[in-house]
C-alpha cells in the first residue's frame, strides 16, 4: 500500500508506520524505564528513555537523508535547494539504523539502569517497522496490472502492458484537478522528451478527453502517450488512494519501485537510473 485516504486526504503510508514504531518504541523504553527503576520508578529516568528513542530516530533519518544525498550528490548539483525537499523520498536505511543503534547503545552505556530498556525498546521498534514495512508491500501488485485502458489521441482500447510494449516504463497517474500533480508534470515532461531507452505513460484517472485536452492546450505539454483510466482503477490495483502516484517497471514489467507525491528533477533522475540498471 502507498497510500492511505482519511477523508478527503490522502497521505503516505511510509512514514505513517516509522511514526507508529517510533511512537510505541518510545513508550515501550518509558514503561520498561518505570518498572525496573528500584524506587517504582521517577518521572526524570522514565523520560530520559522515551526521549532517547525518539533522539535516535531523529538522528537516524538525517544520517539516512545525508547519506543518501551522498551517493546521488551529482543529481542535485543543477538544484542543490532540492536536497531540502524530503518528498522525494530519497533515504538510505541501512545509515538512519547504525546511527540510530548507535545512538541507542551510547545512551545505553552513560545510564547503566537504561540498558535494558533502550536494548528492547530499539530492537521492538525496528522489528515492528520492518515487519509492518513489508505487510504494506504485501497488497501491492508487483506485475503490471491487466487494466484496459484508451488512448487519448485516437480512444483506441489499449491494456497497460501493451502500451508498455515490452519497455521499461514510467507509469503517472495524475488528474487535471490535482495541485501536486500539474507542480511536477513539467519535470516529466521534460523526461519524456530527452528518454529514449525508458517510455513515459500519463494515464489521467477518471476524466474526460475533453477535460484531459483543456487542461494539456492551456499548459502548453505536449504530451506522448497519454491515456485515460475512466474507471480509476489503476490506482487501487497498485495500493495507491491518492495522486499523484508514479510508478516504474522494467522491460518484463516487474515494478522497481513507486513514489506517491511530488517527484522533483533530482528523484526523478534518481529512479530513472535505477530502472536503465534493470535493462
Amino acid at each position: 500500500m502507498l497510500s492511505l485516504s482519511i477523508g478527503p486526504l490522502a497521505l503516505p503510508v511510509a512514514p505513517l508506520v516509522l511514526l507508529v514504531a517510533v511512537w510505541a518504541a518510545s513508550w515501550l523504553a518509558a514503561r520498561l524505564a518505570l518498572r525496573s527503576a528500584p524506587d517504582g520508578g521517577t518521572p526524570a529516568p522514565t523520560a530520559m528513555a522515551g526521549n532517547a528513542v525518539i533522539n535516535a530516530a531523529l538522528l537516524g533519518l538525517l544520517a539516512a537523508r545525508l547519506a543518501y544525498l551522498a551517493v546521488e550528490a551529482d543529481l542535485y548539483r543543477a538544484a542543490p535547494w532540492s536536497a531540502l525537499d524530503l518528498r522525494d523520498g530519497g533515504w538510505f536505511a541501512p545509515a538512519g539504523v547504525l546511527v540510530g543503534a548507535g545512538w541507542l547503545a551510547w545512551r545505553a552505556w552513560r545510564w547503566t539502569a537504561l540498558r535494558r530498556p533502550l536494548a528492547v525498546a530499539g530492537l521492538a521498534g525496528l522489528v515492528f517497522w520492518l515487519a509492518a514495512s513489508a505487510l504494506t508491500r504485501l497488497g501491492m501488485t508487483q506485475a503490471m496490472p491487466s487494466i484496459m485502458l484508451s488512448a487519448l489521441d485516437n480512444a483506441a482500447p489499449v491494456s497497460l502492458t501493451q502500451a508498455a510494449r515490452g519497455r521499461p516504463v514510467v507509469v503517472n497517474l495524475w488528474a487535471t484537478w490535482c495541485g501536486p500533480c500539474r507542480q511536477e508534470m513539467p519535470t516529466l515532461a521534460a523526461a519524456q522528451q530527452r528518454e529514449s531507452a525508458v517510455g513515459f505513460l500519463f494515464v489521467n484517472q477518471g476524466e474526460t478527453d475533453a477535460a484531459v485536452h483543456a487542461y494539456l492546450a492551456s499548459q502548453g505539454l505536449a504530451l506522448r502517450e497519454v491515456l485515460l483510466d475512466r474507471g480509476a482503477q489503476l490506482g487501487p490495483a497498485v495500493g495507491s488512494q491518492g495522486l499523484p502516484t508514479t510508478l516504474f517497471y522494467d522491460a518484463q514489467g516487474r515494478q522497481v519501485d513507486a513514489h506517491f507525491g511530488v517527484l522533483n528533477a533530482a528523484a526523478l533522475a534518481s529512479r530513472l537510473r535505477q530502472l536503465r540498471a534493470t535493462r
